[in-house]
C-alpha cells in the first residue's frame, strides 16, 4: 500500500467512525431533539454522491468510508424521524 492510500484509508476511517459516538447515544437514550433533521438528510445525499464518486474512481478508501458512514448517518436519520 503506498502513503497516499494509507492517508487516504487512515482520513476515511477517522471521519468514518466521528459518527459512532452520536449513533450510540442517539439509540442509549432515544434523544434526538438536538440533531438537527436537515443536517442529516443533506449529508445522507452527500455521503451517497461521494459513495457514487468512488465508483466511478474505484477509489477502495472512498468506497468503504462512504458506506460505513451512510450506514451510520442514515441510522442516525432513521432515529433522528422516529423519536422526533
Amino acid at each position: 500500500m503506498d502513503k497516499v492510500s494509507l492517508i487516504g484509508y487512515i482520513a476515511a476511517t477517522l471521519t468514518t467512525f466521528a459518527f459512532l459516538p452520536q449513533m450510540i447515544k442517539t439509540i442509549r437514550y432515544k434523544e434526538t431533539k438536538d440533531i438537527s433533521l436537515g443536517m442529516y438528510i443533506i449529508f445522507v445525499i452527500g455521503i451517497s454522491a461521494w459513495l457514487i464518486y468512488g465508483f466511478l474512481l474505484n477509489a477502495m478508501p472512498i468506497i468503504l468510508a462512504n458506506i460505513v458512514s451512510f450506514c451510520l448517518a442514515f441510522t442516525i436519520l432513521i432515529l433522528k424521524i422516529k423519536y422526533k
